[in-house]
């Protein structure tokens, strides 16, 4: 996600809060929006598979996904 789409999404969101968004800018921002979650949450997910947890016994273990 570049800061361009960054700043764009948050200049359609001042938007839509002052004068509301035509048709045309309400589906770029949905369209924005949904690029920056899925970026997020790529983000997330290779954070947390490089995240090891120390047990009291000193063993390093990764992470786990959740059953």
């Amino acid at each position: 996600m570049t800061d361009e789409k960054i700043k764009r999404i948050n200049e359609l969101a001042k938007k839509a809060k002052a004068e509301g968004l035509t048709c045309a800018e309400a589906e770029e921002q949905k369209a924005l929006r949904a690029e920056y979650i899925a970026a997020y949450r790529a983000d997330l997910r290779r954070q947390l598979e490089n995240t090891y947890v120390i047990g009291p016994d000193g063993v390093k273990r990764k992470l786990g996904k959740k059953s």
